[in-house]
C-alpha cells in the first residue's frame, strides 16, 4: 500500500466505533432507488456500495460498527445480514443494525443525519468508545481511518473533516469549505449553489467527504445541544459541523494522507455515484486494462455477502454465434450464450441469449437478455427480462420516449418500462 501510518499513543481504531448513516434514498439516481435505499444499489460486479465504508473500517482496525438505516431500507439489511454478521462480541466485536425505529418519540423517525446519531446514543455508550468515526455509507473509496484518528487527536480538533479537492461544478451536491495554513476550518457551507474555489485553484472547491472524527463526550454534548435547537434541521453538514467551525475547534484532513492506493492506483479515488451518468461511468471505468480503483489489492479487500454460484460460462463457437466478452467484468453465475459483451459489467446470474450484443452495459443482477438485443450504454436494473431483439442506444429519440435517457446519452431501463413497451398506447 502507498500510505504510511504515523503513531500517536498506539493504535485508536481499536478503541473507536464506527457510525455508518445508510439511511438516504439518493434520488438523482432516479428509478435504481425506487426499491432500495443509495448504499445498497450494486456496485463493481457483487459489492454494494456501503460495502466500501463498512471495508476500510474492518481494514483500518475498527471492530465496533452501527449502521443507521431507514429509507426502504429492507434490500440493504438483508445484504447486512448476510454479509456482515461474522463480528463476536467475545472479541469485543460488535455489528448494530439499526433501522428508525422512533426511540425517542412515538412521532419522529430519524429527522437528519446528526438526530440518526442522537437517537442511538445510549448504544454508542454502551459500547464505550474514545472515538466516533461518523461515515456517509454511499460513496466509494478506500481509506484507512486510523491515520485520520491519529491526526484528530495530535491536532487536539473537537471534530475532524475528511475533505478532497472536487470540481466546482460537483461541490453544489457536497459540503465546502476553506481552510487555513494550520489545517483549521475556518468557513463551512453545505450543498452552495456557488461554491467558492480554492485559492490559487478556481476550477476547484474543498469539499467535505461526510466523513467526521469526534472525541465520544463531545459529539455527545454537541447533538444533545442540537436536539434541543427547535430550528435546526438535526443535520451534520448544515448545523452541527459550521456551529463546531464557527467556535474555532474543527480541522481538515486531507484524503490524499489516508487514501489506500496500490501500486497500480496513480490518484487517490473518491467517488459520489449519485447520478446515473456517475453510477455507470464508475463502474465501466472498472473495466480499463489499469482502472482508477484496485478492486484486486489483496491488503485492501472489499469485503461484501458472497453467493454461492457456479462460475461464469462462455458457449457456442459459431461464427455470428460466439460466446465472448473483450474488455469486460463478468460475475458468478453468468452465462455468454453466443453472444458479445464489449467493455461491460455484468453482475451475478445475467444470461445473455445468442445474437445479443452489448457494449457499456451495466446488467445489475439476475438479467436476461433475448436473442438479438443490442444494447449500447446502459444501466439495467435487477432482474430485468429484455425481449428478443430490443435495440437500446442507437436511436435517442426513441430511447427518450421508452426509457430513462439522460443528458449524456445513457439509459436506465427497468422491468416497469420494459412492461409499457408492450402496453396499448
Amino acid at each position: 500500500m502507498a500510505h504510511a501510518r504515523e503513531t500517536t499513543q498506539g493504535p485508536l481504531a481499536r478503541t473507536a466505533m464506527a457510525f455508518v448513516l445508510a439511511g438516504g434514498r439518493g434520488s438523482r439516481l432516479m428509478e435504481l432507488t425506487d426499491r432500495r435505499a443509495k448504499p445498497a444499489v450494486f456496485f463493481a460486479g457483487k459489492s454494494r456500495i456501503i460495502d466500501f465504508a463498512l471495508s476500510n473500517a474492518l481494514n483500518s482496525g475498527i471492530r465496533r460498527i452501527a449502521v443507521a438505516t431507514q429509507y426502504k431500507a429492507h434490500s440493504l439489511i438483508r445484504h447486512l445480514q448476510r454479509g456482515w454478521t461474522f463480528f463476536r462480541p467475545e472479541r469485543n466485536e460488535s455489528f448494530d443494525i439499526l433501522p428508525a425505529s422512533q426511540r425517542v418519540s412515538e412521532h419522529l423517525w430519524y429527522r437528519g443525519t446528526a438526530d440518526a446519531v442522537f437517537q442511538n446514543i445510549d448504544i454508542i455508550a454502551d459500547h464505550a468508545p474514545r472515538h466516533v468515526v461518523i461515515l456517509a455509507g454511499d460513496h466509494v473509496y478506500k481509506m484507512d481511518y486510523e491515520v485520520m484518528l491519529q491526526e484528530h487527536v495530535r491536532a487536539g480538533a473537537e471534530v475532524t473533516v475528511a475533505c478532497i479537492a472536487v470540481p466546482r461544478e460537483e461541490a453544489s451536491a457536497l459540503g465546502v469549505m476553506a481552510v487555513d495554513e494550520t489545517g483549521r476550518i475556518v468557513d463551512f457551507v453545505e450543498k452552495p449553489a456557488d461554491p467558492p474555489a480554492m485559492p490559487g485553484a478556481p476550477h476547484l472547491a474543498l469539499a467535505s467527504m461526510g466523513i467526521y472524527v469526534f472525541d465520544t463526550d463531545y459529539l455527545f454534548d454537541v447533538l444533545k445541544e442540537d436536539a434541543a435547537d427547535e430550528s435546526s434541521t438535526h443535520d451534520f453538514g448544515r448545523d452541527l459541523i459550521p456551529r463546531i467551525v464557527r467556535r474555532g475547534r474543527a480541522h481538515a484532513h486531507a484524503f490524499e494522507r489516508s487514501c489506500v492506493r496500490s501500486r497500480d492506483e496513480a490518484a487517490p479515488y473518491w467517488r459520489d455515484v449519485g447520478t446515473i451518468d456517475a453510477y455507470w461511468e464508475a463502474n465501466i471505468d472498472l473495466t480499463d486494462v489499469v482502472p482508477d480503483l484496485d478492486l484486486y489489492d489483496q491488503n485492501w479487500p472489499i469485503w461484501t455477502y458472497a453467493e454461492v454460484v457456479p462460475p461464469a460460462k462462455f458457449v457456442h463457437d459459431e461464427e455470428g454465434r460466439r460466446g465472448q466478452a473483450v474488455s469486460s467484468l463478468v460475475s458468478g453465475g453468468c452465462i455468454i450464450s453466443g453472444a458479445f459483451v464489449h467493455r461491460s459489467l455484468l453482475f451475478t446470474g445475467v444470461h445473455v441469449h445468442s445474437y445479443a450484443r452489448l457494449s457499456g452495459a451495466v446488467v445489475l443482477p439476475q438479467v436476461d437478455i433475448g436473442r438479438h438485443a443490442r444494447l449500447t450504454n446502459v444501466v439495467v436494473d435487477r432482474g430485468v427480462r429484455i425481449p428478443p431483439g430490443l435495440v437500446v442506444g442507437e436511436d435517442p429519440e426513441q430511447d427518450a420516449r421508452r426509457f430513462r435517457r439522460t443528458a449524456r446519452g445513457v439509459c436506465l431501463i427497468t422491468q416497469t418500462m420494459i412492461d409499457r413497451l408492450g402496453a396499448p398506447s
